[in-house]
């Protein structure tokens, strides 16, 4: 077979002993590694048509995955005003200013990222920009794209006035004392009340900024990405570019079940499984068990501050458990967005109800985990359950004084074990690492400091939070190679540099795992190799 790439002068890093390979080439081909030795033995597999590339003793590590990303539907929703930047609301108003006097009469503002903590003390609700957006349709996401506030204008052309009742039972328009919407719509049902009266970008915009996107993620190092979601026309998206030739990643696709899925739709998601192209698959089911802290739709087992809240997304969650149960029976992995203590308890205890009448059976994971108690930790290797978990939401939305939203909302005690990543692991979990994005920013390479360093990504001289529950450098590199690998099943053809495994990888100008927390996101990305084809390679190779 022709080898249509040659690496030289490598340093090859292995994620498991966090020791160089003593080979310092490789060859590739069929998209798998044919071959490792030393340059000149390498050397010998190059013919007319391969490139081959001399790395000038730059550090290749597996392709680096993210555990947990929504492409679709983050290229879409971070087209608007950025608001992630934002420190408290005199910021946003600012901000919302300066976008409002270049809009066109008529045109909706869209903005994303918001963050809870902006309003302080405060409600959390569209009053104090109602006189920078008077008139003005507007919808601004916060950061766990959980909730959003809508404008007065908004609210007025999507014909919300009041309070709504949702098959979701976390889902709200927050309402005042009089019954007036506040502006702060919770979850997707009550959110698409105004966003299905808002303009839509084209398909032909949402498919380029898809793939605008999935090459940014190539140059920032990843190859590959477990999509918690196929909303909309997503799984047509991704063939289209597998197709073209412009899959930037390999992505592992899990479309939702939602409350309200019958018998019918379970048998579809389940008919489903294996569906796909040459880089990309669908494998797996993505369910809520709860919302979001931030929000006060986190499924808890004694309620925050304000007294939410103690129920689950699901409004019977013994339905949840069942649907789990025919998934597990017929072999499909499932993620579950669990963030409360009482959610990630329930999903345990589905997994091991499905465990008891069925077999072990396929990989199933908890996605988030945010604050779980010590008789939790343990469940997660007994039953085999994955730990998904995103260390950078812990680092730029909480702070290590516990003076910000998610902590004072549940207390020093809980908050106090937030994002427990080192008890987790060190329990005997797989943990597998991910960015949420568009949540939080997906630079691989960030996320693998923050699990390191646990401080703010805008401030690093601030103090961690829960410095105890920092991983190791070698430990963060395996939760975006190895463990992603092993949570995708694909542990024996994945996450490793050796000979028969995929030839998806990350090039690097320096080794990671000694290379300083605090710059390591800055670290360059000299080059990305997906299945045999770079996707992205630095003017100095």
């Amino acid at each position: 077979m022709p080898t249509p790439l040659v690496l030289l002068s490598a340093r090859l890093l292995d994620p498991v002993t966090g020791a160089f390979l003593p080979h310092t080439a490789l060859a590739v081909s069929g998209g798998r590694i044919t071959a490792l030795g030393d340059d000149q033995g390498i050397r010998a597999h190059v013919d007319a048509s391969t490139t081959v590339i001399d790395l000038k003793g730059a550090v290749v590590t597996p392709g680096l995955v993210d555990g947990h990303l929504h492409p679709v539907s983050g290229a879409e929703l971070t087209g608007g005003l950025d608001l992630s930047g934002c420190a408290d609301v005199e910021d946003v108003r600012a901000a919302l200013a300066a976008e409002v006097r270049n809009l066109a009469p008529g045109a909706w503002l869209h903005g994303w990222g918001l963050d809870p903590n902006v309003f302080g003390d405060r409600p959390v609700g569209i009053a104090p920009f109602d006189s920078v957006l008077d008139g003005v349709p507007a919808l601004l996401l916060l950061f766990d794209a959980h909730s959003m506030l809508a404008s007065r204008r908004a609210l007025e052309l999507a014909g919300v006035d009041g309070p709504r009742t949702f098959g979701q039972a976390s889902a709200e328009v927050v309402c005042d004392e009089r019954g007036r919407p506040t502006g702060l719509l919770q979850e997707d049902a009550a959110c698409e009340l105004v966003e299905r009266v808002a303009p839509q970008p084209t398909r032909e915009e949402r498919r380029d900024r898809l793939a605008a996107a999935l090459r940014a993620m190539a140059a920032s190092g990843l190859t590959g990405g477990h999509v918690m979601d196929a909303n909309g026309d997503s799984l047509a998206l991704f063939s289209e570019l597998d197709a073209a030739g412009e899959l930037a990643l390999r992505l592992r696709v899990a479309p939702w079940c939602q409350p309200g899925t019958d018998a019918e739709g379970v048998r579809a998601l389940i008919e489903q499984q294996g569906a796909g192209g040459a880089l990309w698959r669908t494998d797996g089911v993505k369910i809520f068990m709860d919302g979001t802290i931030d929000n006060g739709t986190a499924w808890l087992e004694r309620p925050d501050c304000h007294g939410e809240p103690t129920h689950a997304f699901w409004p019977d969650p013994e339905v949840y458990t069942r649907i789990v149960g025919e998934l597990h029976r017929a072999g499909v992995p499932t993620a579950t967005h669990a963030i409360g203590d009482a959610a990630v308890r329930h999903v345990l205890d589905a997994v091991e109800k499905a465990q008891a009448a069925g077999g072990r059976g396929p990989r199933h994971r908890v996605e988030h985990i945010e604050t779980v108690p010590d008789d939790t930790l343990g469940r997660f290797a007994a039953l085999g359950v994955i730990a998904s978990m995103q260390p950078t939401h812990c680092c730029d939305f909480t702070r290590a004084d516990h003076t910000d939203n998610w902590s004072r909302r549940l207390g020093e005690e809980r908050a106090s074990r937030a994002w427990r990543c080192r008890d987790l692991r060190d329990s005997g979990a797989t943990v597998v690492l991910g960015s949420d994005w568009p949540i939080a920013p997906y630079p691989p390479l960030g996320v693998m400091a923050g699990a390191r360093h646990r401080r703010p990504s805008r401030d690093l001289t601030q103090d961690p939070h829960g410095p105890e529950q920092a991983l190791t450098p070698l430990e963060a590199l395996q939760g975006l190679t190895v463990n992603a690998a092993y949570a995708a099943g694909k542990e024996h053809e994945a996450g490793r540099i050796a000979v028969g495994h995929r030839a998806d990888l990350t090039v690097l100008a320096d080794n990671p795992l000694t290379t300083a927390d605090t710059v390591l996101p800055d670290l360059p990305v000299l080059l990305t190799v997906l299945d045999g084809r770079p996707t992205h390679r630095d003017a100095s190779l």
